[in-house]
């Protein structure tokens, strides 16, 4: 008889220097994300509002995508949030590509790829706290 319940494999053990690295990482780009990219448009920046206003979303869109890139920013910081938050801001910048590709003839279109690297680098280092997350989520239910 197998062991269904067997504990999950440990996350591999990083070098101090690589865990130095990959929260530098983090607070940087958190630091982006809350202070360059969504206040602009959570304080109404005239350049954010002319670009949400050509994307045809106004303020509603500017708003929106402003609270999900501080909130983004701000679960990049949170241990449990660290897995998910990484994919949940690739997400965006995918939206974001796109966008500049289809409505602005692709004029700013590389800004958003160059930050999925570091993006998608720190959500397959920290895959392991999606699994922490969705157990804390299942215990919760």
């Amino acid at each position: 008889m197998t062991n269904l319940t067997a504990a999950p494999a440990a996350a591999p053990v990083r070098s101090r220097r690589a865990r130095i690295a990959l929260n530098t990482t983090a607070i940087v780009l958190a630091a982006f994300f809350a202070v360059a990219s969504a206040l602009p448009k959570l304080f109404a920046v005239s350049a954010a509002v002319d670009s949400f206003d050509t994307i045809g979303w106004g303020a509603p869109g500017m708003y929106t995508i402003g609270a999900l890139e501080l909130a983004g920013a701000v679960a990049l910081l949170v241990p449990v949030l660290s897995g998910v938050a990484p994919i949940a801001l690739s997400a965006l910048m995918v939206g974001a590509c796109v966008t500049q590709i289809v409505v602005f003839d692709g004029e700013n279109a590389a800004t958003p790829l160059i930050l999925m690297v570091p993006l998608v680098v720190l959500a397959w280092v920290r895959r392991e706290k999606n699994r922490e997350l969705l157990a804390l989520v299942r215990r919760a239910a």
